[in-house]
């Protein structure tokens, strides 16, 4: 960056001195540009919004202080000019430098200032009239006579050019201004009053901007002073709850939400979002970064477009380039330099700057799809190329089906991604706001595949773009790949003119759900049974497809939460509890059968039992197992390898059989769509049910059960309560991407002759069936550890002794 676009206090040092000018009335100014000289004649044009008249003058080569002012002679040969450096923070009396200069009659005054360190400037000696008797270039202390230093500001007769040799390199003070002595010229110096900081290091920057805060300088600030030293500039918000505690200055349409601190000298710039418990202390931060939540900045410099992920810490004298991600839990210590387009991985302690190193995700995908968060890692620009990129895989001609949940956010993406098919000849049928399962189904019925933008479960801050296959399924992880390699390589195809794809939304989308899943799940029983259930929507979208199910299926129901609630998109764990607390308190007063509550996009289901005792999910899927297993007396099960064992003896005592699969959910709804699958699930609420469709889905799992409880005349507490009790924990463990292959190598080195299974990470059985599981994150720089045993002690003593073998290995 130009050192004149520096901000300082989020206006360019180069503003503030054009500011100073007008001041004083020199409203003509000619600006001597070399270095990215077209950022600086793109961000002040003409200089019309500043009430000036602009030019410029462009240096094809390096020409010195003294040559790129000869280099712009031809505006300034008329009459006396003044000469100021445009990265140098100063508040002067420029008006008296000028009358002094007239006064004396001079050829060159230069203006000078007095320093407590003068090696860095150059030094002059002035007599007791103000003219200059020696000139002396940045010192050693054995050579320094004077705390007086050129500031590098001259008011000078047009004359002077005459000294001036033009298209060479030619100094002020090494080459023009001795000659001028010798001739015996009048040059003299005048000592100006005021603040004055020659903004060359990263020291300087951060000290100007904290006087500029402490009002040790005369310059303009945008914004208003709600408290003393507290600056917040139009359109920002600061919660009531933040801490500020001055001087600060936060930046133009800003947000700073409950529970930030922000201390003394820190400077926002505008858009930047800084999240719940992040600590700032003297930092400077450029527009549109984000500070995520408990993140820790003590002076440091951060560069715009840059992400700060949840508890990064930043520490004194470090700087982050622009557009740097620096991701969660993350430490960067002090007087670090992490250049522009950089990515700090998740977990990484950086104590060495990082120049060669590229910016750029290993892995686009993670565990549904592409998620972050919104308008920071998920944008409409990144939208429309992952749209472009998933377009440029499939054939031109084909049909997309688009649909999202009821968030804003996933809305106004979704607009983008519709927009990037279209113009990659790509035809599009758009479901709007349905369920996640609707998406899916009604993506089978002839597209080449399908989009589902939604709100990442728990996390209202975030989005998931997720892409289906043409069975509307999660892509296949070859699939990933091959979008990955396209995105990479920015390779989208684009549409000729009479290719534009066409963009059409289908009809009776939900009546044509609701009919076909009546028609392949067994629903025999149902009406005659008198069963009564409550039925939870959340405020989400699996609201819009109960009305008519439930209708058909003949079930007294009572619906709760029927209603779209835009501002809550998703839930927390808190809210969730809370909510099934409700409806176990519900269910018990009516006496009802059982109790469901869907997510909000109608993926998964919790379930409560007749007496209102929530089941949990891993507990529910053993229950509905039991049911399903005691109902068809063969078949397959499909369920991931971190579900209990307990799992394997239900199944095997109603004469079915497990195939565990890994933990990805493509994997998991491909076993479930094999002949032979009787049922799926995750344990976490997702359940399959095959005779329907091979994904989640919790609107058809709701009408399985329905059957199941109607049909085996017993209750889900009964159910349960055959059932063994499982003990199985889970532990995550923080692990750099640098040593996860060497974590996993220590695992299997440390099982040496204990049965170990490869089906996902490396799952180690003891000899009396307790076993461990140990698996990389995909997607965060974490390992994640499952253990069980005949009880939660041992369980915990399994799952002790192999943290210390993954932590070991980390070190």
């Amino acid at each position: 960056m130009p050192k004149p676009l520096l901000p300082v206090v989020n206006r360019p040092i180069m503003e503030h001195v054009l500011r100073l000018l007008k001041r004083h009335g020199l409203n003509e100014t000619v600006v001597t540009v070399q270095f990215l000289a077209s950022l600086v004649k793109n961000y002040f044009g003409d200089g019309e919004e500043l009430g000036m008249e602009l030019t410029y003058a462009n240096e094809e080569k390096p020409l010195g202080t003294a040559g790129s002012v000869k280099n712009a002679e031809e505006a300034l040969k008329d009459d006396a000019f003044l000469v100021i450096s445009g990265d140098a923070l100063t508040d002067f009396d420029l008006t008296d430098l000028i009358n002094f200069h007239k006064e004396k009659g001079s050829l060159v005054t230069v203006c000078l200032t007095r320093v407590p360190n003068p090696l860095e400037f150059g030094i002059t000696i002035v007599d007791e009239e103000g003219k200059v008797e020696r000139f002396l270039e940045k010192p050693t202390w054995g050579q320094v006579f004077s705390d007086t230093v050129n500031t590098g500001i001259y008011v000078m007769e047009p004359e002077v050019f005459n000294y001036v040799d033009p298209d060479v390199p030619v100094d002020w003070s090494g080459d023009v201004f001795p000659q001028l002595m010798k001739e015996g010229k009048p040059i003299y110096g005048y000592v100006a009053e005021g603040y004055w900081e020659d903004v060359g290091t990263h020291e300087s920057y951060v000290k100007a901007q904290a006087d500029v805060l402490e009002r040790k300088v005369d310059v303009d600030i945008d914004g208003f002073e709600i408290s003393p030293g507290v600056w917040v500039a139009e359109g920002a918000e600061v919660h009531p709850d933040a801490v500020l505690r001055g001087p600060l200055y936060v930046g133009d349409y800003a947000k700073v939400e409950a529970g930030a601190e922000i201390r003394e000298h820190t400077v926002i710039g505008s858009n930047v979002v800084v999240k719940s418990g992040a600590f700032l202390h003297k930092a400077v931060v450029a527009d549109n970064v984000y500070v995520g939540p408990h993140s820790n900045l003590r002076g440091c410099v951060v560069g715009k477009n840059t992400d700060i992920m949840r508890a990064a810490r930043i520490e004194d004298g470090a700087v982050i380039g622009d557009e740097c991600l620096v991701g969660e839990e993350s430490i960067i210590q002090g007087n670090v330099r992490v250049y522009p387009f950089k990515t700090i991985e998740a977990g990484a302690f950086v104590n060495t700057s990082v120049i060669w190193e590229s910016r750029g995700q290993a892995h686009l995908f993670g565990a549904r799809g592409v998620s972050g968060i919104l308008n920071v890692e998920i944008t409409p620009e990144l939208a429309v190329r992952l749209a472009g990129a998933y377009a440029t895989t499939l054939k031109k001609g084909s049909t997309v089906t688009t649909a999202r949940d009821h968030s804003r956010g996933a809305r106004a993406l979704k607009r983008a991604v519709i927009s990037a098919l279209q113009a990659s000849a790509i035809d599009v049928r758009d479901l709007e706001n349905v369920p996640l399962p609707v998406a899916r189904q009604q993506t089978a019925r002839g597209s080449a595949g399908g989009i589902m933008i939604r709100t990442t479960l728990g996390v209202p801050d975030s989005v998931d773009i997720m892409f289906f296959d043409g069975q509307g399924a999660d892509l296949s992880q070859g699939s990933q790949r091959k979008l990955d390699r396209v995105f990479a390589r920015q390779e989208y195809r684009r549409a000729f003119p009479g290719e534009i794809g066409d963009l059409h939304f289908p009809s009776s989308v939900f009546d044509s759900y609701t009919g076909s899943l009546l028609r392949n799940v067994d629903i025999t029983g149902i009406a005659e049974s008198g069963l009564k259930v409550v039925v939870d929507a959340s405020n989400g979208s699996a609201g819009l497809v109960l009305p008519s199910l439930l209708g058909k299926l003949g079930v007294d129901s009572l619906t709760i939460n029927p209603g779209l609630d835009e501002a809550r998109p998703t839930e927390s764990a808190d809210m969730r509890r809370s909510g099934l607390v409700r409806l176990g308190e519900i269910v018990a007063s009516s006496r009802a059968a059982f109790g469901v509550r869907f997510d909000p996009v109608g993926e998964r289901l919790s379930l409560v039992d007749e007496k209102g005792r929530i089941i949990e999910d891993d507990r529910a899927l053993l229950v509905m197992l039991d049911l399903i297993a005691a109902e068809r007396r063969s078949g397959r099960v499909a369920l991931p390898v971190t579900t209990t064992r307990i799992a394997e003896q239900v199944a095997a005592y109603h004469g079915t059989q497990v195939e565990w699969t890994t933990t990805s959910p493509d994997d998991l709804t491909r076993v479930g769509g094999e002949e032979g699958a009787i049922f799926g699930g995750d344990g976490k609420g997702g359940f399959i049910v095959p005779e329907f469709s091979s994904v989640y889905d919790g609107t058809a799992a709701f009408v399985r059960l329905i059957g199941l409880v109607a049909r085996t005349q017993l209750t889900l507490s009964q159910i349960d309560a055959r059932i063994p009790r499982a003990h199985v924990l889970k532990r995550d463990l923080a692990t750099p991407w640098a040593v996860k292959g060497l974590v996993m190598r220590r695992v299997v080195e440390a099982a040496g002759d204990r049965f170990v299974d490869t089906t996902d990470g490396v799952r180690v059985v003891e000899t009396d069936g307790r076993w461990v599981m140990v698996l990389p994150d995909p997607a965060e720089a974490v390992t994640h550890l499952w253990a069980e045993g005949p009880d939660d002690a041992s369980a915990q003593a399994l799952l002790d002794e192999w943290a210390a073998v993954v932590d070991s290995a980390g070190r």
